[in-house]
């Protein structure tokens, strides 16, 4: 397998993105092949590292964090400390779901959910911006989520 995935594997990868506690009887019926075949499968792509975990898929709004943002930011290089040092710093804080180091204007993308856009402001104001290397940013509130994958 490696880097080198069939069209099996890619639509197993699909099935249990769709639901990863599908049983294999389940998927090896979607599938059209043995069940020993799924089991084989996926215990390859796990072991392959195309798999990486099996995890759930939360509602935010449920868990009262149904305010989702993201925050651009500058990296100061006078600060002392390197940019993906700033960037772990601030992936250490609650209400961060993603932090990504990028290209152009800006040096971070941060995705943060909160209860609130006042928290979301919490977050970005009494936290982010006091980490050392932190130096201008942008929020932008999401109205809503028309497509969000793991």
């Amino acid at each position: 397998m490696g880097s080198t995935l069939d069209t099996t594997d890619i639509r197993l990868l699909k099935e249990l993105k769709e639901n990863a506690r599908e049983n294999i009887a389940s998927l090896s019926k979607k599938l059209g092949i043995p069940r020993t075949t799924v089991h084989y499968r996926i215990k390859k792509l796990v072991e392959e590292g195309v798999i990486e975990k099996f995890t759930v898929k939360p509602n935010y709004k449920k868990l009262n964090l149904g305010t989702t943002a993201f925050i651009l930011a500058r990296y100061d290089p006078d600060s002392g400390v390197n940019q993906r040092e700033v960037a772990e710093r601030i992936a250490a804080l609650d209400g961060v779901y993603e932090v990504h180091i990028i290209a152009g204007e800006w040096d971070l993308l941060i995705k943060v959910r909160a209860p609130s856009s006042e928290e979301v402001g919490q977050i970005v104001v009494d936290r982010l911006r006091e980490i050392r290397g932190v130096g201008q940013t942008v929020t932008m509130v999401s109205f809503v989520t028309v497509k969000e994958e793991l």
